[in-house]
Order: structure tokens, then C-alpha cells, then sequence
């Protein structure tokens, strides 16, 4: 490997960092964009059992507005219980709003590291090409040097291009999950309005 990095030359550097800081995105988003984690299956079920029974209390506001983002919203939504269905409508948009921006944190830093990775693989091959005619001179090309040349430009070029491929995988399917789980949790928070002024039965 360090051979490789070796023979690729001072801007694989950039890509590598770029590639580190992709990884890490990805795998945080991956282990966060879970529905179990956003919009837990049966939640609206338990709130609604919740209310009838014991109605809103600050105990379990507290409690729902910690255990999920869904719950975030629900929670926004019962604390304007009593005020009208607009009211309500409206605290839970808001509420869904800031959510939606905690959902999509990050996703523009891997979009930017996807655009970024193909200038850096291209920087390097700018070098590699650099180094490539450096070598010529009046007595004719150093092979080793010629060699060194090619070796820059072709590793920056592929590994510019899998961190760019990659990080552009991820962030479309992100960005998908991201919309997909806010239409989830609008839809549940509709219900929940509709429900809890008898517009609707559960």
C-alpha cells in the first residue's frame, strides 16, 4: 500500500484525506438513516394509546421529543394540543423543518468531497504530467523519471474517480432515504393531528 502511495505522489495525499472523510460520513449516516432510529414502527399507535389514557403531561413530552425525530415532531404537535388544528399544524411543521435539516446534516460535505475528488484526481494528473516532460532535456528522457510521471497521473486519476463514484453512490441514495423518511413522518404527523380533533379515526 505505502508503495502505491509512494509511486502516486505528494497529491494522492488530498485524495486520501478526502477518501477518510467520505468513509467517515457514510458510515455515520448509514448507522443514523435507519427507521427504527427516525420513524420507529407502531409510534403513532403508542402515543394515541398514551393520550386516551392519560392524556399530555410534561413527562411524556419530554420523553417522546428524546426517543426519536418523529417523536421530536409529535411532541411539538401535543404541546398545541388544545389550540386549533392550524396551530398545530403549523408547530409540527416547524418542528419537521428543523428535523428535515438534522436528517440531511452532512449530505453537502459528501457531495462537495464527490465534485472535489475528480478536480484533485485531475490536479494529480496535471502533475504526473508535469513531471512527465520535466524529464525531457537535450540528451533524451529519463525512463525513471518517465515512469514516475505516468505512475502520478494514472493513480490520482483512478483513485480521484472511485472516491468521486462513491461518494456521489452514497450521497444520491442519502439524499433519496432523507426525502423518503420526511414524507414518512409527515404523513404520520398529519394523522396524528386528524386524529387527535376527531377528523379522523385511527
Amino acid at each position: 500500500m505505502f508503495a502505491i502511495v509512494e509511486a502516486a505522489g505528494w497529491p494522492i495525499w488530498f485524495l486520501i484525506i478526502a477518501s477518510v472523510i467520505a468513509l467517515a460520513l457514510i458510515v455515520e449516516r448509514l448507522r443514523y438513516l435507519r427507521n427504527k432510529n427516525i420513524a420507529p414502527a407502531g409510534l403513532l399507535n403508542e402515543v394515541i394509546k398514551e393520550l386516551r389514557q392519560n392524556g399530555v403531561s410534561d413527562a411524556m413530552l419530554t420523553r417522546l421529543a428524546g426517543s426519536s425525530p418523529l417523536g421530536r415532531i409529535f411532541a411539538a404537535g401535543l404541546k398545541n394540543i388544545k389550540s386549533p388544528p392550524e396551530v398545530m399544524k403549523e408547530s409540527i411543521e416547524e418542528a419537521g423543518r428543523a428535523v428535515a435539516h438534522d436528517l440531511a446534516r452532512f449530505l453537502t460535505t459528501l457531495g462537495t468531497i464527490s465534485s472535489v475528488s475528480l478536480l484533485l484526481g485531475l490536479f494529480g494528473t496535471v502533475i504526473g504530467m508535469i513531471e512527465i516532460f520535466g524529464s525531457q532535456s537535450a540528451a533524451g528522457s529519463s525512463p525513471a523519471m518517465l515512469a514516475h510521471g505516468i505512475s502520478i497521473a494514472l493513480y490520482n486519476t483512478a483513485l480521484g474517480l472511485v472516491v468521486a463514484i462513491a461518494s456521489m453512490i452514497f450521497y444520491r441514495h442519502f439524499r433519496a432515504q432523507v426525502d423518503s423518511l420526511t414524507i414518512e413522518m409527515e404523513q404520520q404527523a398529519i394523522k396524528l393531528v386528524e386524529i387527535v380533533h376527531g377528523q379522523r379515526k385511527q
